[in-house]
């Protein structure tokens, strides 16, 4: 057997597997079932598996509400009243940044919106926002709308928001943006831009964006940048402080294991962050938690990104979190990125061999650039992509389809492994055979 054989081979997976430093945080999270086994699960980027200790977690938090009632806000294990702190540190870890930057609330577009209250402060100048194409729906929304309520000051219009937003395009015959071309474009519209606003990874090719050379550029031409991270958190390298982002928010429902509509997160640079004087919609618990139960009139908000905060804190969806962020902190997000750039290479190589086997037909293409992306490929099949999909989800694979053509596959370190990969390449070529016509089983 030579090399390329051998690699592509479940005695090579179970090697890797078996040598894996990380293999045992598998065990801790619950797969679904197919036909009585675990799915081979590719879908940490739409919704993470369930820590093993999430349940405990939220049922501590249950029987502290039944023991003590409203009294739980001082006296519970984990006490309500500031249960947001206990993910602080965690998260400031997570995105490389300072604790009294971040602050877990909210949602992802709820926050998204909140930050664009202080960030996004158009005139009849300067109101222009660059995102990219393929840009996930709700943030598309989010931006328009922005740009619609701030077009008409009065009776006055203070700018045409169909002018405000500038979509980034790759160039014609490629499938993703280059670094110089976004820079070529902020630079181009350097007087009248106000928010570069991002997703940090971007949900439909899976590529992950240069956030230094982005914020640099940005703030070079006067204007504030921001990221959703909805895909980049858990997922890839982040050092939001010393990059000089602005802003950013995420989800904690992806790659971070909170459980469906979980709560969301964001981030606020210091130097913002103490500035009292931005605009924001204020609430009750972003007021200083020393003078807030003696209701004050004026709102005087907390120092750092908690002054952001609207609510009190979702307990049971802050307690999945917690589990998680647990896992995140005993595995070190250093030795997860190490892993994910392996697993997500060997997914890279079994997908090159399934085209060399299936000979042409249905041809696979990986959209996500190799020299920046994070565990995530999207692959595009030639003919009946849908058709395959639907073969590997009635085999036994959790993996998405995103309209018009793109498979995406996230094989998640914290517990997919490399025998996972081996065999989602070993149902992907029997998929291709299937709807080729020429059906083989290689199992």
């Amino acid at each position: 057997m030579n090399k390329q054989a051998f690699i592509n081979s479940l005695e090579f997976a179970r090697n890797m597997s078996t040598n894996d430093p990380l293999s045992g945080f598998r065990n801790r999270f619950h797969f679904p079932k197919h036909e009585g086994k675990p799915v081979l699960y590719f879908c940490g980027n739409s919704l993470g598996l369930q820590p093993d200790s999430a349940q405990s977690f939220i049922i501590e938090e249950l029987e502290d509400w039944r023991k003590f009632g409203v009294e739980g806000h001082m006296h519970a294990r984990h006490p309500w009243f500031p249960y947001h702190e206990f993910l602080r540190d965690s998260t400031a870890r997570l995105i490389n940044a300072k604790p009294e930057e971040v602050v877990v609330m909210n949602s992802l577009t709820a926050n998204i919106h909140f930050l664009m209250v202080s960030f996004y402060r158009p005139t009849s100048s300067r109101y222009k926002i660059i995102f990219e194409n393929n840009l996930f729906p709700s943030d598309r929304y989010a931006l328009a709308s922005q740009a619609n309520f701030h077009a008409n000051k009065g009776n006055q219009k203070l700018f045409d928001e169909n002018d405000a937003l500038i979509e980034l395009m790759p160039r014609d015959g490629e499938l993703y943006l280059r670094t110089e071309d976004i820079l070529e474009t902020i630079d181009k519209h350097k007087d009248s831009l106000a928010l570069v606003m991002l997703g940090g990874v971007n949900y439909f090719t899976g590529q992950v964006f240069d956030f230094a050379e982005i914020t640099k550029a940005t703030h070079n031409a006067g204007a504030i940048c921001g990221f959703d991270l909805a895909h980049a958190t858990g997922n890839v390298e982040l050092k939001l402080h010393e990059w000089d982002v602005d802003f950013a928010a995420w989800c904690s429902y992806k790659y971070l294991n909170a459980g469906p509509g979980a709560v969301g997160g964001a981030f606020v640079h210091e130097r913002h962050a103490k500035n009292n004087a931005l605009p924001r919609f204020a609430g009750w618990w972003g007021n200083d938690p020393e003078t807030r139960f003696t209701m004050p009139e004026k709102f005087i908000p907390r120092a750092g990104a908690d002054g952001w905060q609207l609510s009190n804190a979702p307990v049971f969806s802050m307690a999945a979190l917690r589990a998680s962020m647990e896992i995140f902190d005993e595995a070190g997000m250093d030795k997860l990125i190490e892993k994910s750039r392996s697993l997500t290479s060997y997914l890279e190589f079994i997908v090159g061999e399934v085209n060399k086997q299936t000979e042409g037909s249905n041809k696979i293409s990986i959209i996500t650039p190799s020299h920046a992306r994070g565990c995530q490929l999207s692959l595009i099949v030639e003919n009946s992509g849908k058709q395959i999909h639907e073969y590997l989800i009635e085999n036994g694979v959790i993996a998405d389809w995103r309209h018009p053509n793109v498979i995406r596959v996230a094989p998640v370190p914290l517990y997919n492994n490399y025998e996972d990969v081996f065999e989602f390449g070993q149902l992907l070529y029997e998929g291709i055979s299937k709807v080729s016509g020429t059906a083989t089983t290689t199992r």
